[in-house]
């Protein structure tokens, strides 16, 4: 693990913890037993919860990218911060909370941990459907571009439409250079590539990391994952939208 992206130097040793759930010799995920104990035993011992400053990410927030959901709850406990937020460099998520980490990554369990002890995050609003009370005038544009783009992968039309009413550009990008007419077109969220469309979507701007139009994100997973997951309907608005579709 000394050369994930996240842990250059490696890892803390709760951050090495609160990652293990990832089997890196065979690329897969499996369950250990065991992890809360251990990572309550380096607490004892000592262990900063918050992990070593110069780490791009708290443990927390590598639980989170993990779903260790115990570990997670034993650094709850011990006061890990759940306002604190990753480097702008890191490689998982950029400027993100742990809870930010949880919902990027899909690790429901870690989600309601870290809710249930009061944490908040306008991208999980948005994954949920209510950003009510989440979004204010005070709410930075990252903040707002990366909220638009749960959004539209979870399909919440009435969040797209907030986000754009408040400013949030329809086009604004991730660290990749994507839009979120790229994340819903990736999804196979015809509702959402309709709704963005409506709100002035660029379909022909090409990504920065692998140069592909949303059209190509598309089909690109369908490739991977097979048909029936909405990819086909997202075809269907976007090709005859996008120049030199193939």
């Amino acid at each position: 693990m000394s050369g994930w992206c996240d842990h250059l130097h490696g890892a803390s040793p709760l951050g090495y913890v609160a990652m293990m759930r990832f089997d890196t010799t065979r690329d897969t995920w499996r369950d250990v037993p065991g992890t809360a104990a251990l990572a309550r035993a380096l607490l004892d011992a000592g262990a900063p919860v918050e992990g070593d400053p110069l780490d791009a990410e708290t443990p927390l927030m590598t639980a989170a990218s993990y779903g260790d959901a115990e570990v997670a709850r034993v650094l709850v406990e011990a006061g890990a911060d759940l306002d604190a937020t990753a480097s702008p460099t890191a490689g998982g998520v950029p400027g993100g909370t742990a809870l930010r980490h949880a919902v990027v990554f899909g690790m429901t369990d870690v989600v309601d941990v870290l809710l249930a002890a009061g944490a908040q995050d306008l991208v999980q609003a948005a994954a949920a459907g209510d950003v009510t009370g989440a979004l204010s005038s005070e709410t930075c544009e990252e903040d707002r571009v990366a909220a638009l783009r749960t959004a539209a992968a979870h399909g919440r039309l009435n969040v797209i439409d907030q986000l754009i009413a408040a400013s949030t550009p329809v086009d604004g990008v991730d660290r990749d250079g994507s839009t979120a007419l790229h994340e819903a077109a990736f999804s196979g969220r015809a509702d959402s590539v309709t709704r963005l469309l409506h709100h002035g979507a660029d379909p022909t701007r090409r990504d920065t990391r692998f140069g592909s139009t949303p059209l190509e994100w598309c089909q690109h997973q369908r490739a991977e994952i097979g048909p029936g997951k909405g990819h086909d309907e997202v075809e269907d608005v976007l090709r005859p939208i996008t120049p030199g579709a193939t």
